[in-house]
């Protein structure tokens, strides 16, 4: 057990992770803290003995937690205290961590505020756009974003402009300690009905492309320089190839699937045997783009 007595959000022992996250798969986190407010969570992490291994969960769109679980303390913030999103002066956005990408461009749109249409697109939050400089659409969030604001491992404010983040394609170079919680975007003058109509098409797209009916973790793999990593999958003969209960995508082959009961060693076994023949048939190692956290079980 963890002595926080000032803790105001909600603290659970041995949780089950795999309803957080889109594959459904995973084993439990040792403690799962859910804080209030920035306030608390700055209190969490001061409090927090240095040796507790911390980790951040967002709406766990591209992550797999393996079988195993995770040690020490995982910490999901919530859309009651992380979620909020507000238009301001100058074409200005500023969301919370929790908030969604498609809830961030649906605001920038009501208020006439163009550039940002491109998190439609993205699945997921804030926070894990300002992890892995997430874009689509020919949008990045490294075009958009004017500050991250966070807390670092000893409950500390951090504040990063768009250089001090070193954005690079799918990488932010921020210390891995920080938790952010909050960023300011920088949008442009726009009319509201021509946004929303590129959102639509945004939507449509993504809905014809892509399996986003389905038990996925969003794209598994970064595009290489000068390539596109479905391409080089499917050309590796890997569309609808099944381990367990994983599965490559045959809707778009560079999307892995849960069927229904596969185990989080499944979907990574595929995605290890999937960059094998790529790397057999092209000569190109694939980068996981999907984070994995956690042990495997045993």
């Amino acid at each position: 057990m963890i002595d926080l007595p000032a803790f105001r959000g909600r603290l659970s022992y041995d949780t089950a992770l795999a309803p957080y996250t889109w594959f459904r798969v995973g084993g439990p986190a040792d403690v799962l803290a859910s804080p209030a407010d920035e306030d608390d969570l700055a209190y969490l992490l001061s409090a927090l003995p240095a040796e507790v291994p911390v980790t951040v969960v967002g709406v766990g769109s591209n992550i797999i937690v393996r079988d195993g679980g995770v040690r020490g303390v995982v910490i999901r913030l919530g859309g009651r205290g992380f979620g909020a999103v507000e238009t301001a002066a100058d074409h200005r956005v500023i969301a919370g961590a929790a908030a969604l990408d498609a809830s961030v461009a649906k605001a920038a749109a009501e208020a006439g505020i163009d550039g940002l249409a491109f998190l439609r697109g993205v699945p997921g939050a804030i926070g894990g756009a300002l992890r892995m400089n997430a874009g689509a659409h020919g949008g990045e969030t490294r075009d958009v974003l004017i500050e991250a604001q966070g807390f670092d491992r000893a409950g500390r404010r951090v504040r990063f402009d768009k250089a001090a983040m070193g954005f690079s394609y799918r990488h932010s170079q921020a210390p891995d300690d920080v938790i952010f919680t909050r960023a300011e975007f920088q949008g442009r003058p726009g009319e509201r009905a021509e946004i929303e109509a590129e959102m639509a098409r945004i939507s449509a797209a993504r809905e014809a492309s892509q399996p986003i009916r389905e038990k996925t973790g969003g794209s598994t793999f970064k595009n290489p320089p000068g390539g596109k990593a479905w391409q080089l999958i499917d050309a590796a003969g890997c569309r609808g190839l099944v381990v367990g209960d994983a599965q490559v995508s045959q809707m778009h082959c560079n999307f892995l699937l849960n069927r229904g009961a596969a185990t989080a060693a499944d979907i990574e076994a595929l995605g290890e045997e999937v960059r094998r023949r790529v790397l057999e048939t092209s000569g190109v190692t694939l980068e996981w783009e999907i984070k994995r956290i956690g042990y495997a079980r045993g």
